[in-house]
């Protein structure tokens, strides 16, 4: 088990409690200020848009493809800091992870 903190849309804190293996996307749906994700975590909308803090950003895998093309269309893109929660699997090197949820779009 590990942690995640979270900023919602209102600016709210929160913290997550994660098992390894887990999608970042799966309890941002739960909270109030949280995201939507539309697509169910399939990678093919952008409702699930995060910005990782940079320290937490290295610890991932770089962001390409499909998602990369998704982030590129928002409004609110950051290229070092944008990512799709769906597209991030909790693990340990990830307790404490913080990031704040995009605004909606």
């Amino acid at each position: 088990m590990g942690k995640i903190h979270v900023t919602d849309r209102d600016g709210g804190q929160h913290e997550i409690e994660m098992s390894p293996g887990d999608s970042l996307m799966e309890p941002l749906r739960e909270l109030d200020g949280g995201i939507e994700a539309l697509c169910g975590g399939m990678c093919s909308c952008a409702t699930c848009h995060i910005f990782v803090a940079r320290e937490w950003a290295d610890k991932l895998e770089p962001v390409e493809g499909d998602e990369l093309e998704l982030l590129e269309e928002t409004e609110c893109f950051r290229p070092d800091e944008s990512r799709l929660s769906c597209q991030i699997v909790f693990r340990d090197e990830l307790d404490g992870m913080t990031f704040t949820i995009a605004p909606e779009e």
